[in-house]
């Protein structure tokens, strides 16, 4: 019934792109390495806390690796391929670009110390890798733990060009987030839900400028933003700063993973135009409510996005593979 729902909240010409992640998602299951690599939750989890205590930036890093991954292409590790000499790879487009570097490390890392396992070598994908370092920062950081379904292969290909389109942008409306989600098999309340990421991790203030300095030739500043906030964030990005300068996504709690993104995005305090879009537009605005006032509210509905989420364009052996270095196909 739940598959049918989400099918329902598709447009007919997005119907292929709806049914398609779910086509291959029986193969998931929480118990598919029990006989392979019986362990490897275990040594992934040993690799993922030894990378948070030596950056934070491993939990944001980590979590925006995965979204970006399933968006393109579904879960298939392709954002992990580096670009050769006749291919640029996903990870050089540039919406790819600002991905930190502590996530591609923490999937590496954690491959390598799988594969040091006899029994374990080349039988766990990048894929299935990344999908359980996800679920790790996100508790590290104080957020849920949740049960990761496996089996995942890894994509055979990966081209900058699949990107263009496919992930949300700053300045996105509820439409179009709606719209990019639902291609997704990803219903509105998925979306606000996943949206909660950005309770962690930083963002650079040509992403955002706009709303501070040239929203309308009416308004310079976004009027829906909270304008002792919007003070804040023309102190830490004067006009002409320099575009590595990161500001951090929740002014409030930016190293926990908690609710008070919501009740941030209450008080006007939403970094980018999609973000706040989830309070201003009525549509959204009551999920956002229930967010903000109730954590277990927001944990559960977390849990079953991000669950939805790790089956988007799962592979298997037909067209994947289990990839023995992650970053070359």
């Amino acid at each position: 019934m739940g598959r049918l729902n989400l099918i329902l909240v598709c447009s007919l010409s997005l119907l292929s792109l709806c049914l398609y992640p779910y086509l291959t998602s029986a193969q998931l299951s929480p118990n598919h390495y029990a006989k392979i690599c019986p362990n490897v939750e275990s040594i992934v989890r040993q690799v993922v806390q030894q990378k948070f205590q030596q950056t934070f930036v491993t939990v944001p890093a980590t979590l925006r690796l995965f979204f970006h991954d399933c968006f393109v292409q579904g879960c298939d590790a392709s954002i992990m391929v580096a670009s050769t000499g006749n291919n640029q790879a996903e990870k050089d487009n540039s919406d790819n670009l600002s991905l930190a570097g502590d996530g591609f490390d923490t999937v590496i890392k954690a491959k390598a110390a799988v594969d040091a396992v006899p029994q374990c070598r080349n039988k766990v994908s990048c894929a299935d890798i990344l999908a359980l370092a996800t679920r790790d920062v996100v508790a590290l950081a104080g957020g849920p733990s949740y049960t990761v379904e496996l089996g995942r292969f890894d994509g055979l290909v990966s081209r900058a060009s699949d990107v263009n389109g496919r992930l949300p942008q700053p300045g996105f409306n509820l439409n179009q987030l709606n719209s990019l989600f639902a291609a997704n098999g990803l219903s509105q309340t998925d979306m606000i839900a996943l949206s909660g990421a950005h309770t962690l991790g930083f963002s650079h203030c040509n992403r955002f400028s706009n709303r501070i300095y040239n929203f309308s030739p009416k308004s310079p500043v976004d009027p829906t933003l909270n304008k002792q906030y919007a003070t804040q964030l023309q102190q830490m990005c004067p006009r002409n700063v320099d575009p590595r300068i990161a500001i951090n996504m929740d002014p409030t709690t930016p190293r926990t993973f908690d609710n008070v993104y919501y009740q941030n995005l209450q008080q006007g305090k939403g970094l980018f135009t999609s973000d706040q879009i989830l309070f201003t537009d009525t549509r959204s605005r009551a999920t956002v409510n229930s967010f903000a006032s109730n954590s277990n509210t927001f944990n559960n509905n977390f849990i079953a996005a991000m669950t939805k989420l790790g089956r988007v364009g799962v592979k298997n052996a037909a067209n994947g593979k289990i990839r023995t270095d992650c970053s070359v196909l």
